[in-house]
């Protein structure tokens, strides 16, 4: 059976001041009515029944799930006692689709992207769930680049494996860290390279043994909270254990040295929506190429992201600015430093204004 398993427990710091810790980026709604987690829902929709998702999430932000995913049964949402990065994620998912079906297949969905060709994506998800289901590869989604992006890490294709159900299906030959501007266009000359987008699908049983395999020590502890699962202690036990697992992401934990990974290139419309300039590409400009969600004046304005709901703003002969304005807190940056909002909140948190996070 096909189970979709989704990670909404990031932290969204490049969101900021929007994004704070009570409010992360995956609970809003930045692209449209829906939020970021209930767009990533409702691309399921015809593929998973309710009952077959799971969201994996912080524990603050429980409540937070249910009201916007009440189709979802409540069990259905596995709370982290804290962020141990995306390995210990995928390992919690994997237990509890272990628990329902001991050969399911389980997509690891990030709850934070955002896709214009749905039925697109609906067919490459159906082919890599098919591949998955033999139990032998681990299968990502791999994203036909449109620039030298130098934000995302690259997978190089390599042999065309077969066609399947019309999609094609290469073995990948390596995982590539974020490269710089000249290898990024190297990249993109070539052809041969794919946007990592995040995407996993696996049955649960083989991603669980290789986590056994490479993460000895994620496994160890993994193995104490599933024999838990059923018991009066479970909450004590993954309370206690879960903070001490080591934090390595399933990149870097399994699949740069898994040898039998398929990767099937996605032309649909993708975006991590990873920071604020991302908006441009997600929603419509006006004509001097400003994404405006405020209101006010705007002279000789261009190129600039500007986000005040709640106030009238006016702007004179700037361009290339982030604005953004949640009622209590105001942004300002430069558009293409807003990559480095981290510093900007560690910096915060450093002159004790952690209030503001």
């Amino acid at each position: 059976m096909f189970y979709a398993v989704i990670m909404a427990g990031g932290a969204g710091e490049r969101f900021w001041p929007l994004s704070r810790r009570d409010r992360p980026k995956q609970f809003l709604s930045l692209v449209g009515e829906r939020t970021m987690l209930q767009l990533t829902f409702d691309r399921l929709a015809g593929l998973v029944p309710p009952e077959n998702v799971l969201v994996v999430t912080g524990v603050n932000y429980i409540e937070t799930v249910r009201r916007q995913l009440p189709e979802i049964p409540p069990e259905n949402i596995v709370a982290e006692p804290c962020g141990r990065d995306t390995a210990a994620a995928v390992g919690l998912g994997a237990l509890h689709v272990l628990r329902k079906d001991p050969r399911g297949v389980m997509a690891v969905l990030p709850a934070d992207h955002y896709i214009v060709h749905v039925r697109r994506f609906q067919s490459v998800l159906q082919a890599a769930v098919s591949l998955a289901a033999g139990g032998q590869w681990l299968v990502t989604m791999g994203i036909t680049p449109t620039r030298p992006d130098t934000g995302y890490g690259y997978i190089c294709q390599g042999e065309l494996l077969e066609y399947h159900e019309g999609i094609p299906v290469y073995r990948v030959e390596r995982f590539t860290e974020k490269p710089g501007p000249e290898k990024a266009r190297q990249f993109l000359a070539s052809g041969r390279y794919l946007w990592n987008s995040g995407m996993f699908i696996w049955r649960a049983d083989l991603i669980y043994r290789l986590i056994e395999e490479h993460l000895p020590a994620l496994a160890a502890g993994l193995a104490e909270i599933g024999r838990a699962m059923d018991r009066s202690s479970c909450q004590e036990v993954l309370s206690r254990v879960y903070p001490d697992l080591p934090g390595v992401s399933i990149d870097y934990g399994i699949m740069e040295k898994a040898p039998n990974v398929l990767v099937l290139p996605g032309d649909f419309g993708w975006d991590d929506v990873g920071s604020w300039p991302a908006l441009e590409r997600c929603r419509e400009t006006e004509e001097n190429g400003n994404v405006i969600e405020a209101r006010g004046v705007f002279l000789e304005t261009r190129n600039s992201i500007i986000h005040a709901p709640g106030r009238l703003v006016a702007t004179l002969g700037v361009e290339n600015l982030v604005v953004v304005d949640d009622g209590e807190c105001l942004l300002v940056c430069r558009k293409d430093r807003a990559q480095e909002l981290k510093r900007l909140t560690a910096a915060l948190k450093e002159a004790g204004l952690e209030d503001a996070l």
